[in-house]
């Protein structure tokens, strides 16, 4: 049987977001650091994030990303993350997925109880300390890029709304963080269809307002996502 191309995927979530993780097929490009190789990707050979993430294989709640060797020498691994719109520098449910196949694959050697690993991302190191028992990953923890805020309390105006107040934040990412009582939601199941419809209207008119552009990587720049907060409670079993 002849195949045009095969690619070589892990299926993985992290409480139920989906972060498949490419293990082979895929060949490493140029670029002297990850965001570099994104970059390439995303610019050159985008046809593989659209491949997997649109219909028939993907979908808009899935990520996939690519293990390609690292650009930092400190780093065991690199990987860069495709999400369903763009490629992104750097998340934290993809990092639990790719270290969890990193380790379960034999791909980076697992020692247990605790394997420390790090990974270099488009955004910069991340370091990783995964709790490990027979032969699986049981919690994965990390030290995400360091964070910080463009914009606390910026208001803009969202059609069909009003004047919302936003907290514009990096965190890997460019988020907009709302509060949802603010905009009389709730982040639970039965609201989630609102959260996503709402979310999506404060990220354009966000987009639209403001860019805010990262102060060492100027390519990186403007909002990505939307991000709700919202009292803690308790999980229960």
């Amino acid at each position: 049987m002849h195949f045009s191309r095969t690619i070589s995927v892990v299926g993985v979530h992290a409480a139920g977001e989906v972060g498949d993780v490419i293990v082979g097929g895929v060949l490493d490009v140029p670029g002297k650091t990850m965001y570099e190789k994104m970059m390439h990707f995303w610019t050159k050979a985008d046809g593989l994030r659209r491949l997997l993430l649109n219909e028939p294989r993907g979908r808009a709640s899935m990520c996939t990303n690519l293990v390609l060797p690292p650009c930092d020498p400190a780093a065991d691994a690199g990987f860069l993350i495709m999400e369903s719109d763009e490629w992104a520098p750097m998340s934290g449910s993809n990092t639990i997925c790719t270290a969890t196949v990193l380790l379960e694959t034999g791909m980076v050697e697992m020692v247990e109880p605790e394997t420390r690993l790090a990974l270099d991302t488009a955004a910069g190191l991340v370091t990783v300390t995964a709790r490990c028992e027979a032969g699986k990953c049981k919690s994965v923890a990390f030290d995400n890029v360091p964070s910080f805020v463009f914009a606390l309390d910026y208001e803009v105006d969202v059609p069909g709304i009003g004047v919302v107040r936003v907290d514009l934040a990096w965190g890997g990412m460019i988020f907009a963080v709302v509060d949802a009582a603010s905009v009389d939601l709730r982040v639970v199941d039965a609201r989630g269809k609102e959260l996503v419809v709402v979310g999506e209207r404060i990220k354009k008119a966000v987009q639209n307002a403001i860019e805010p552009v990262h102060p060492e990587n100027p390519g990186i720049r403007g909002v990505s996502n939307v991000e709700f907060t919202a009292p803690g409670f308790a999980w229960t079993a």
